[in-house]
């Protein structure tokens, strides 16, 4: 009998003892995890410092106060509002961003606007002649020369800056030079047919 109640009573005492072990783990938890809280330093949330720049797009001038790391992509599509210049991959991939300064060739989303802001951007809204299509333009428009349309201001940019540069005198060479914009629904023998359709009379082609 005696025996019977000593167990009893060290079961009990186990009993407590764990549970008083299991409280003193959670309560140093608890102090540890405060502890960390009051001493990990909070990050400040801070705005970034605009600045004043001057964008010089399709012949007018755009006054715009923006973050330095603002890409001239977004300075264009969010700012400006001239959304023709498309975002496809923003990581310079894909060429749907492309735009010309100064007659060149550029991945909007690979650039900063502060960078450009003595120079002259043009994009697919600005290569309208008048009341006119670009050269380009109507050759894309004749030779179907897109599907969905989502990188065709890109492929047309850089369709205008291919011939600028002078380089292209095969279908080949049109190919490789081209290689840069990306057509996921495939309409890249038209493109081709678009860009030497052009090329035969490149002098009305140049912006």
């Amino acid at each position: 009998m005696r025996f019977a109640l000593r167990r009893r009573k060290l079961g009990q005492l186990m009993i407590v003892s764990t549970v008083a072990a299991t409280i003193a783990n959670f309560v140093e938890k608890g102090v540890a995890q405060t502890q960390i809280k009051k001493t990990t330093p909070t990050l400040k949330t801070s705005t970034a410092e605009t600045m004043k720049v001057t964008l010089q797009v399709n012949g007018t001038a755009h006054s715009l106060q923006i973050e330095p790391r603002v890409t001239l992509l977004d300075a264009l599509r969010e700012y400006i509002g001239l959304t023709g210049t498309k975002k496809g991959c923003d990581h310079g991939q894909c060429g749907a961003c492309t735009v010309l300064v100064d007659g060149r060739r550029v991945n909007s989303c690979l650039t900063f606007a502060v960078m450009h802001t003595d120079a002259k951007i043009t994009t697919i809204e600005g290569l309208e002649q008048g009341n006119n299509l670009h050269p380009m333009q109507a050759a894309f428009v004749a030779h179907d020369a897109f599907q969905c349309g989502y990188c065709t201001p890109g492929q047309i940019c850089s369709a205008v800056g291919l011939v600028n540069e002078g380089h292209a005198k095969s279908d080949a060479d049109i190919r490789e030079l081209m290689s840069g914009n990306i057509c996921r629904c495939g309409a890249y023998p038209n493109i081709v047919a678009a860009v030497r359709d052009v090329l035969e009379g490149k002098k009305d082609a140049a912006i």
